[in-house]
């Protein structure tokens, strides 16, 4: 009798078990491509046009969530998805512009007359809005409002801090890449995150010499 007992609640447990994965009783899930797509509709872009898209599940006040980040045209999107019904429970967007470095070695301006080394300043702009002055009146301002002065006595460009970044990320470029140049505790560092993948990279380089201070890798 008490073996058939066992039995029975065993049987029952399994049953609660099969009804809750089945979302009865304990909600269903999207899953994440009805998230992305929910909030790429609402963006009005495709998954081709973007660049550093992330999608991560997390929880807010013991609901399951969606965060979803993506770059495109110029701007920066963050979304919060309900797991349950796809709802957008927030949006955040920001304008920015690519990583990208204007090399005045050689080259041609807009008009079709040749630059040469030295004959303009060197300007890089990363993707918080940081942009970095080399030659006279040198200037790295980040997307905070903080600025780093004296950037003129920094070995290192922002352009090669890029790549130092991106050797260690196979298939990443500069479109993936999010940096701006830092004074902290004595120190000029560059200090930025590569999203490639699904994977998110943050790296903090010695603007002087080159050397990658931290690095780490998140992927959820």
């Amino acid at each position: 009798m008490i073996k058939k007992y066992m039995t029975a609640a065993l049987v029952s447990v399994m049953v609660l078990g099969a009804l809750t994965g089945c979302g009865i009783g304990g909600g269903k899930d999207i899953g994440k491509d009805a998230a992305l797509e929910a909030a790429l509709n609402d963006a009005g872009v495709k998954e081709e046009d973007t660049t550093r898209l992330k999608v991560s599940e997390d929880r807010d006040d013991g609901r399951k969530t969606y965060e979803i980040r993506f770059d495109v045209n110029g701007k920066g999107y963050e979304y919060e998805i309900d797991a349950t019904d796809g709802d957008i429970l927030s949006v955040d967007t920001e304008t920015i512009q690519n990583s990208t470095v204007q090399n005045n070695t050689q080259g041609k301006d807009g008009s079709g007359n040749e630059n040469t080394a030295g004959s303009q300043s060197e300007q890089t702009q990363n993707g918080t809005g940081s942009t970095e002055q080399n030659g006279t009146g040198n200037a790295a301002q980040n997307g905070t409002g903080n600025t780093a002065q004296n950037s003129s006595n920094v070995a290192l460009s922002m352009e090669e801090a890029i790549q130092i970044a991106l050797e260690r990320v196979p298939g990443a470029t500069d479109r993936d890449v999010r940096i701006e140049l830092d004074f902290d505790d004595g120190q000029y560092k560059y200090e930025g995150d590569i999203i490639h993948e699904q994977r998110e990279y943050d790296f903090e380089i010695d603007a002087n010499t080159g050397t990658v201070l931290e690095w780490s890798e998140e992927r959820r």
